[in-house]
C-alpha cells in the first residue's frame, strides 16, 4: 500500500469522547505547532475546561489503519466572551470599531491542528468547515503563528481577514495573527480561485 494516502473521516466529537482522548488530542497540537512536552502538559487542564463553555464544539479527523482509526486531527472552539483570557487578549489587540464589529458574539476556533504526518491532504480545510457549519454566530476569529505557514495559507483561502498582525500573546515569543471570517464560510466549490 506504498504512495496511498489513507481515507480520512472527519466527524463531531462529544465531549465526553474528547476528555477521554485529550491526551491524544493536545500531543497533536503539540507537534502541530512545535511545541515541547512541558507546554502541552500545561494546556491538559485548560483544554477540559474549555469543553464546559456556552456553544462548545469539537471535530475529529480519523485515518483509517490496519488496526481500525486513529486520530489525525481535531478542532474546538466555543462562544468567546468577557472574561476568557484569549477574548480579553484579543480585545485588547483590537481598536475599539474592530472588536465592536467581530468580537462580540463571536465563535473562537480555538484549536485547530492536524497531524504533521497528515498535513497538506485537505484535513485542516475538512475540519475547519466541519467545525463552522451551521453555526448560530455571524462571526468566526482565530488566532495563528503569524507566519507563511499551512495554517496561515488555509485560513486565508477560506476568506479570513486581519485583525491584528504581529501580537503577541503572553508566554509564547512568537508574533501572531488575529484572523476572523463571516459566517457561514462560502463552500469551497464557490470560493473561486485557488
Amino acid at each position: 500500500m506504498t504512495g496511498t494516502t489513507p481515507a480520512t473521516r472527519v466527524t463531531d466529537l462529544p465531549i465526553r469522547w474528547l476528555r477521554e482522548h485529550m491526551h491524544e488530542a493536545l500531543t497533536i497540537y503539540g507537534l502541530a505547532m512545535g511545541y515541547d512536552s512541558s507546554v502541552v502538559a500545561g494546556r491538559y487542564g485548560y483544554a477540559v475546561q474549555h469543553t464546559e463553555r456556552p456553544g462548545f464544539r469539537a471535530v475529529g479527523a480519523f485515518a483509517a489503519t490496519e488496526e481500525g482509526e486513529r486520530l489525525v486531527g481535531f478542532g474546538y472552539g466555543y462562544l468567546t466572551a468577557p472574561g476568557q483570557w484569549w477574548h480579553d487578549q484579543v480585545r485588547a489587540a483590537l481598536d475599539r470599531r474592530t472588536a465592536k464589529r467581530w468580537l462580540a458574539g463571536a465563535f473562537e476556533v480555538c484549536e485547530l491542528h492536524v497531524h504533521p504526518d497528515s498535513q497538506s491532504r485537505g484535513v485542516g480545510r475538512q475540519l475547519l468547515h466541519a467545525l463552522l457549519a451551521d453555526l448560530p454566530y455571524d462571526t468566526a476569529l482565530l488566532s495563528t503563528p503569524d507566519a507563511d505557514t499551512k495554517a496561515f495559507r488555509l485560513y486565508r483561502a477560506e476568506g479570513f481577514v486581519d485583525l491584528a498582525r504581529g501580537y503577541h500573546f503572553p508566554g509564547d515569543a512568537r508574533p501572531f495573527a488575529i484572523l476572523g471570517v463571516r459566517l457561514p464560510l462560502r463552500p469551497a466549490d464557490r470560493r473561486g480561485g485557488g
